[in-house]
């Protein structure tokens, strides 16, 4: 029997899907992140527990790993080291593909075929494929990059929320509740900066978007610059000869209606998700062990 696993490494959590040789869903399993940021060991430990979850779901042993075809999206993939770092690992697999996390995103978005896709979610990413050409659009990481995500939205409204306290701009009621859930101090707002990560400035971001809608003062700026951000990031990947576009990830949902109507005019609904994705790349492009 063949089987084929999809992997999906990401920056929050790990997941992975079993499916039969007619793809039917046999098994799933999640673990915690597998961002290298964390290190190479500690991402392969929360990829091993996820398809070990998928694996003991669907009944199987350990025996089966070798008839299985896999392919993992991984966030990060690009840092210095990763690459080689996975193909050297000793998969118990029959085979494995490795791609980036957008990258599957795109492939389960699409079905396999020529597209783009806006990811935006903790951070923000494009991704597109036509023909042989393959193109990423920022992805460089927060906080030099990422905009126009849940991080880039929850940065600037803590940094607007501290010049609102230093008088520097009017306050608003997102400022005030900003402030409040630091009580109202600046050095526990700097000290909670120097330790915070992407995802805890991206916890403030549906409080952004909820300010926004009701037009806000200072929230309704922020969430129409990171808009324009998108658009901008959308625009080129339609430069470069996408046929389609889909926006994903968590923000995505309510960031749509800030975009330009131009741009929701041209968008669809993705055909599939990353693991429909990594599945797609172990049936298509994971070579077979020697």
């Amino acid at each position: 029997m063949n089987l084929y696993l999809g992997i999906d490494a990401g920056g929050t959590h790990t997941r992975a899907r079993l499916v039969s040789d007619q793809g039917d869903l046999i098994g799933s399993g999640e673990a915690g992140p597998a961002n290298p940021r964390i290190g190479l060991p500690e991402a392969l430990h929360a990829i091993a527990e996820a398809y070990s979850r998928a694996f003991g779901e669907a009944g199987l042993t350990e025996s089966d790993l070798t008839a299985t075809r896999v392919g993992l999206g991984i966030a990060g993939l690009n840092r210095r080291g990763i690459l080689p770092g996975l193909q050297d690992h000793d998969f118990p697999f029959r085979s494995i593909a490795f791609a980036s996390d957008a990258a599957i995103a795109n492939l389960g978005a699409h079905a396999g075929g020529d597209g783009a896709i806006a990811i935006v979610g903790t951070g923000s990413i494009g991704f597109g494929r036509v023909g042989d050409d393959v193109f990423t659009i920022g992805g460089y990481g927060f906080p030099i990059s990422d905009e126009g995500s849940g991080a880039d939205l929850g940065m600037n409204a803590i940094r607007r929320s501290l010049w609102a306290r230093d008088g520097r701009i009017q306050p608003s009621a997102m400022t005030d509740e900003v402030l409040e859930r630091f009580q109202g101090s600046a050095s526990e707002i700097v000290d909670w900066t120097s330790r915070a990560t992407p995802t805890d400035y991206a916890e403030l971001a549906s409080l952004v978007m909820d300010h926004a809608a009701a037009g806000d003062r200072v929230a309704e700026p922020i969430v129409q610059q990171a808009a324009l951000r998108i658009d901008r990031l959308i625009r080129v990947l339609l430069d470069r000869g996408a046929p389609h576009f889909c926006l994903m990830g968590g923000v995505a949902v309510r960031m749509k209606d800030w975009l330009a109507a131009s741009i929701r005019e041209r968008l669809r609904e993705p055909l599939g998700d990353a693991l429909d994705g990594a599945i797609i790349l172990a049936r298509t492009r994971a070579p077979e062990k020697e």
